[in-house]
């Protein structure tokens, strides 16, 4: 029998974060109760320090993707990079923190201590985890299963599960079709019964199982391997939803009408999207006369454009951004925007690349066409495209459309319509997952996808 201590992605982030926390908590008494003068230093002065001192290292945490060891395996080294850098604007953010807003002062040495030994401590740790887990082993091999619905993608399927650009942890060993591979059972499974750690079934009937394999699945369970639908998989991985291969997940959007908005997450909702909003329409009026002078200077025409885009329930409504393009860009009919784009000008890429373009929008959010996050809005044009190659692609326009949304922040810059199909399985799962957290989420990664210029 296969061992089955072998942990999962978030078990192995849990483990990363516990680990980091312990140091945090020790470099925030090392600075409160050595490093700053006490004679200073109150008791709510020492609980603020500490509260901020945590969210500081989270927020950068989240922010640089400290915590996204999937994609920082495949880059030896990077997760302890981020880790030093993560330190480093910790200590020393929480340092000018404690001088601005409570005017302290400190013992040089013990804050020296601080400010060198606290990214030292983040460094050790992180070499010490990754050393462990080059030891243990960390890939579950899997065996899938699946049916005639889903055997046309079954090759798409597999490199879901072994992964692409993007570590999952999981291997598939064997593949196993419950229409032409019972008279093999033996020799598919049971040769590598052994070997096998996980399970990731995708049919569209359970009750089709055979049973030789259902009683299988049964004992695989009471022996402490993983048994998975293909949708929970994929949700937990690479959260989202399968669109292509979605036996299961079919019926998790038919469900979408039936989820309850709880009052206090529709009122936190609200106001996390008015205070960004507040926010960005500020920060969209400061810019717009900096902007106006240099479109006149190196972007002569107008300085806004407007598009059509379809809203909340189908809803028509007007969208507005900085112009980015060249006039006319469009007149030889509807395109698409693509990296390098040629009707984009100079001063276009600019403002593309900072994602200044998109502070007008602010105005349809005024209008309350649009929320700050949501799925994007599309074009009517695009949209009866993508509804006929895919129908459920309306399920996203059960919520308002927002300005920046999880499609964005996680899926790669949207060149085709095929690259929508696969920001639509973002959008469907953050309108199932839906939550103040999630939005939080959202908002850190687009504070780090503006500062890298990724996505679009």
């Amino acid at each position: 029998m296969t061992s089955s201590i072998i942990l999962n992605i978030n078990e192995r982030k849990f483990i990363l974060l516990v680990g980091d926390l312990l140091i945090i908590g020790l470099a925030l008494s090392l600075f409160v109760n050595r490093a700053v003068d006490k004679e200073f230093l109150e008791l709510t002065t020492q609980v603020v320090l500490f509260i901020m001192g945590f969210v500081l290292y989270l927020g950068y945490a989240y922010i640089l993707e400290s915590y996204d060891i999937e994609k920082a395996n495949l880059n030896a080294g990077l997760t302890t990079m981020k880790s030093i850098v993560t330190s480093l604007l910790f200590v020393v953010s929480l340092v000018v923190f404690s001088i601005i807003v409570f005017d302290l002062s400190f013992w040089r040495k013990s804050l020296l201590a601080f400010l060198l030994f606290t990214p030292l401590q983040f460094f050790i740790w992180r070499l010490l985890f990754e050393s462990v887990f080059k030891i243990v082993h960390l890939t579950k091999n899997v065996v899938y299963i699946y049916d005639k619905e889903t055997s046309e993608n079954i090759q798409g399927d597999v490199q879901k599960i072994n992964g692409e650009d993007f570590q999952t942890y999981y291997n598939v060993v064997e593949t196993f079709s419950i229409e032409n591979d019972l008279p093999q059972f033996n020799d598919k499974i049971l040769r590598i019964d052994n070997q096998i750690n996980a399970w990731i079934v995708n049919i569209k009937d359970y009750n089709e199982l055979p049973l030789p394999l259902e009683s299988k699945l049964l004992n695989s369970i009471i022996e402490g391997k993983d048994l998975l639908t293909f949708t929970s998989f994929y949700e937990n991985v690479y959260e989202a939803l399968p669109i292509k291969s979605r036996n299961d997940s079919f019926y998790e959007i038919l469900n979408f009408q039936s989820i309850r908005i709880r009052y206090l997450q529709a009122i936190m909702s609200f106001l996390l999207n008015f205070i960004l909003s507040v926010v960005v329409g500020f920060v969209f009026l400061l810019v717009s006369p900096l902007v106006f002078i240099l479109n006149l200077m190196f972007n002569k025409g107008p300085l806004f454009y407007s598009q059509h885009r379809v809203g909340k329930y189908g809803k028509d409504f007007k969208i507005y951004k900085f112009r980015s393009m060249v006039v006319n860009a469009e007149q030889d009919g509807a395109k698409m925007a693509t990296k390098g784009d040629a009707r984009v000008t100079a001063f276009g890429r600019i403002l593309r690349k900072y994602r200044i373009d998109e502070l007008p929008q602010i105005l349809s959010v005024i209008k309350g066409d649009m929320q700050f996050i949501g799925p994007r809005p599309e074009r009517k044009i695009f949209v009866d495209q993508l509804k006929e190659m895919i129908p459920i692609y309306n399920v996203r326009h059960l919520i308002k459309p927002g300005i920046t949304g999880w499609a964005q922040v996680k899926f790669k810059y949207g060149e085709t319509l095929q690259d929508s199909i696969g920001k639509l399985e973002y959008d469907l799962y953050y309108i199932k997952n839906k939550s103040v957290i999630l939005d939080f989420k959202i908002i850190f990664k687009t504070v780090s996808t503006v500062l890298f210029s990724r996505g679009i």
